[in-house]
């Protein structure tokens, strides 16, 4: 990434180190564009800010109380951090002093393949062996996994995600059954940080197999405050999909559990609109026994084409309903874009032009030429437009 020879230029001084560390060693090793790329150094916040406005670098004291400093090399940021020692955690939060050994530094990260960091030079320092476990598709813990649990309860959602994305196999032994005997402590957790990492765990390549675990071991219970419907989560894990969509196929089965969701995780105000989109959709095409075209264009104008193929994703074929051929294949070209969902042809000001008077009469001529529109099939053009407008006006 253009910027990083700037920062290690700006952070270079004598009796001092910094290297990349982290996932963007990971990613390099495997063969993976990263955009994000943090350093860490033996300077101390203080020197980074100094040394950085000294070469023209712009610093944010992102954490500067944990020794982190962003620095903008033109519109690209690198999070610097001092190395750092743990002194007390409580699982929450950590108390640390700076050092300067990259090796402590590194065993106080959470995973053998996290702990990677490469020199000026281009040299990859690996002090827990995490270039072996990455080519084995090993996820683990470093050191002690209930020790670095009890750091960070985070840790357990993050095995998951880790293993999901890079893993192998069946999860590390060791690490599942601490992060099963540490359940509990999920609890403490604040949603803002639990919604972040489940919403990326359920977006990895194998997030199937990931969930069907915190299912099996009890865990997916306690993040979600629900069930989940693995075989939901599957089949819309199969379509190209975001992680609002792929939460309310595994949680979501009314209009209620959306709002459930929306509370328990925090939901921004876009993944709500998108799961609550998701929950209506489902709603009104599993009490359908078939859809023909008409009915899907009138679907698809209601809920739009993504939400509801979505849900007949999640629903499956050979369920309820029946949905025909060639609404299936009017479904997948809406959704392509191909062919432009439906829309309702009229306004108001189309029925105050014709002499109807402005105020609540309007709203419910409309509404029931929409209904009307909706139940014939959204037909469109100038004739079925002024059929339309005639029934609106009568």
């Amino acid at each position: 990434m253009p910027g990083v020879a700037r920062v290690l230029a700006a952070l270079a001084a004598p009796g001092e180190e910094s290297r990349l560390v982290g996932g963007c060693v990971r990613d390099a090793l495997l063969g993976r564009a990263s955009d994000d790329i943090d350093l860490a150094t033996t300077l101390t916040p203080e020197t980074v800010v100094a040394r950085a406005a000294a070469a023209g670098l712009r610093s944010i004291p992102t954490g500067i109380e944990h020794g982190t400093v962003t620095l903008m090399a033109g519109s690209a940021g690198f999070e610097v951090t001092t190395l750092r020692e743990d002194v007390e955690t409580d699982g929450r939060h950590a108390v640390v002093r700076f050092g300067r050994d990259f090796a402590r530094d590194a065993e106080r990260r959470d995973f053998t393949i996290n702990a990677l960091s490469v020199d000026g030079a281009g040299t990859v320092h690996d002090t827990t062996d995490g270039i072996a476990d990455l080519a084995a598709g090993r996820v683990r813990f470093i050191g002690e996994a209930r020790t670095r649990i009890r750091e960070d309860a985070l840790r357990i959602l993050r095995f998951f995600r880790f293993h999901a994305r890079y893993g192998a196999g069946a999860p590390d032994p060791e690490g599942l059954a601490a992060c099963i005997a540490a359940r509990d402590t999920l609890d403490g957790l604040s949603r803002e940080r639990v919604r972040a990492e489940l919403l990326k765990l359920l977006l990895a390549p194998a997030s199937v197999a990931a969930v069907t675990t915190l299912s099996e071991t009890g865990l997916l219970g306690r993040l979600i405050a629900g069930i989940g419907d693995l075989w939901r989560f599957e089949r819309v894990a199969q379509e190209p999909s975001d992680a609002p969509a792929r939460l309310g196929a595994l949680a979501v089965f009314s209009r209620d559990d959306a709002e459930r969701l929306v509370g328990c995780l925090r939901l921004s105000k876009a993944e709500q609109a998108d799961l609550g989109a998701y929950g209506r959709a489902l709603t009104a095409v599993k009490d359908r026994v078939e859809i023909d075209t008409a009915g899907m264009r009138g679907l698809a104008a209601i809920h739009g084409a993504r939400s509801l193929n979505l849900a007949l994703a999640a629903l499956g074929e050979g369920t309820r309903p029946a949905v025909a051929d060639p609404a299936r294949d009017l479904l997948a070209r809406m959704v392509r874009g191909e062919t432009p969902i439906p829309a309702f042809p009229l306004t108001g000001a189309d029925l105050v032009a014709r002499g109807i008077p402005a105020g609540p009469q309007i709203g419910r001529r409309l509404a029931q030429a929409r209904g009307h529109w909706l139940a014939a099939g959204c037909p469109e053009g100038a004739e079925a437009r002024e059929a339309l407008l005639a029934r609106a006006l009568a």
